[in-house]
């Protein structure tokens, strides 16, 4: 049966279309780069390899009301879908755990004895200083509330990385803390919409830190600290913000954590004529270190103020190596760091920095 081409719809009309908004697209992303302030370092070609390019260009691309969208996207995926993205998981009801804490990225078993022989260098290099250092790797979520897991699968490597980790300072005599015991006995000692230790994880890690630190500073200081405690709110995990939810109404997302947020503040002595206490302690941590006034209890434990240093997004060593550059400024009275990181930075790739002082070793 033949048709007559002449009575044919045409295309080309649909295809006028597509070829417009596909030109009036290119021409919005070309004026977006043109506007967005991007540096030649930011586009060089480590910043591919590190992904960090991308994100600067995504960020420049972004529609308006790209947010919205997104979010809307992300409640629905989770309403219908119960997924909640490729960096978080959920195990029990509103309980969240991110991924990486679950299963090593690619290439980990190398990473990890990389690792060991930069912890011996840095430890040692601090040694040499003068001035002495414990080690403090906070376990993973998914390892102390393993309870809420509900299913949810933690590889192997995973498992018996920590118990690998601290056999390692043992046997090199290096001071740590492990924290495991000490987190269970509170539970939950981490939020359930983050992945960081709640007030309560926070005080009891900074009690047995302190009980570890104590004897190296020689006993405790008179510094005493007041604490106020607001009232109950909710508090919108980093979990939630990385599956996209930070912005969604409740019932479309886990419930967020309700939280009466606590805030400690030395009390100094101090007048116009007489000096600031000496700086004794320098804690170079994750944003663990940041997160539920951990420096705060810790320094209210050994009755000192802490130079908190702790960085987010400082993986395994970067609030350490921070402190390295700025170590001609180190005040003689120093005496101890806390060095402290997430279980989980173990198995991370190794940042640019930390290739580079690798590449010093070999």
């Amino acid at each position: 049966m033949s048709h007559d081409s002449a009575s044919a719809p045409s295309h080309r009309p649909t295809a006028g279309v597509f070829v417009a908004l596909l030109a009036a697209g290119l021409a919005w992303g070309v004026c977006a780069l043109l506007r967005a302030d991007i540096g030649p370092d930011q586009l060089a070609p480590s910043a591919w390899l590190d992904g960090s390019a991308g994100k600067v260009l995504n960020q420049a691309l972004k529609l308006p009301g790209q947010s919205l969208i997104d979010s809307g996207n992300a409640a629905i995926r989770y309403r219908l879908l119960g997924d909640l993205g490729p960096q978080v998981a959920q195990g029990c009801p509103d309980w969240l755990f991110y991924r990486d804490g679950l299963r090593p990225p690619p290439g980990h078993p190398a990473v990890f004895g990389q690792r060991l022989a930069l912890m011996r260098h840095w430890t040692t290099r601090l040694r040499q200083a003068g001035v002495q250092v414990l080690v403090v790797a906070v376990p993973d979520k998914s390892r102390i509330e393993a309870d809420q897991l509900c299913g949810l699968p933690v590889s192997a490597a995973m498992q018996q990385r920590l118990d690998r980790w601290e056999q390692a300072l043992r046997q090199q005599g290096i001071g740590h803390v492990d924290l495991r015991a000490p987190l269970a006995q509170v539970r939950p000692a981490f939020f359930r919409t983050d992945v960081h230790l709640n007030a309560r994880g926070a005080s009891a890690a900074a009690r047995v830190v302190a009980d570890a630190a104590r004897p190296l500073l020689g006993g405790n200081g008179t510094l005493r600290y007041r604490e106020q405690i607001a009232a109950p709110a909710p508090r919108v995990g980093d979990l939630l913000v990385l599956a996209g939810l930070e912005h969604v109404p409740d019932g479309w997302r886990p419930a967020p954590d309700r939280v009466a947020t606590a805030t400690l503040t030395p009390l100094r002595q101090v007048g116009l004529l007489d000096d600031a206490p000496p700086v004794e302690i320098l804690l170079a941590g994750s944003s663990n270190g940041l997160r539920s006034q951990f420096a705060e209890r810790l320094g209210r434990q050994l009755g000192r103020e802490v130079w908190n240093l702790s960085m987010d997004g400082g993986q395994f060593s970067g609030a350490l190596l921070a402190a390295f550059k700025r170590q001609p400024q180190w005040p003689s009275s120093l005496k101890l760091v806390i060095w402290e990181f997430s279980e989980m930075a173990l198995s991370l790739p190794l940042t640019a920095d930390e290739k580079t002082a690798l590449a010093t070793l070999e």
